[in-house]
């Protein structure tokens, strides 16, 4: 039964197969993220406030008002 219900991926490295849930994924994916950003700020690469109007802009563009998709597309 718990095969069914895995949600996830399965890596393989060297032969050995291993799963991993969508929510370590998210939370891998978050930790690399939040690294890359502290270390372009560090090294003032970007500043804050630009990367925050980056994802205002990047939200508004991907998450606009309107009716919700169809089902089946």
């Amino acid at each position: 039964m718990e095969e069914q219900s895995f949600k996830g991926v399965i890596l393989v490295k060297d032969g050995v197969q291993r799963k991993v849930g969508f929510e370590e994924l998210c939370l891998s994916n978050t930790m690399s993220m939040e690294a890359l950003v502290a270390l372009l700020v560090k090294k003032k690469v970007i500043k804050p406030e630009e990367l925050l109007e980056a994802i205002r802009a990047v939200k508004d563009q991907r998450y606009k008002a309107g009716e919700p998709p169809k089902e089946g597309g």
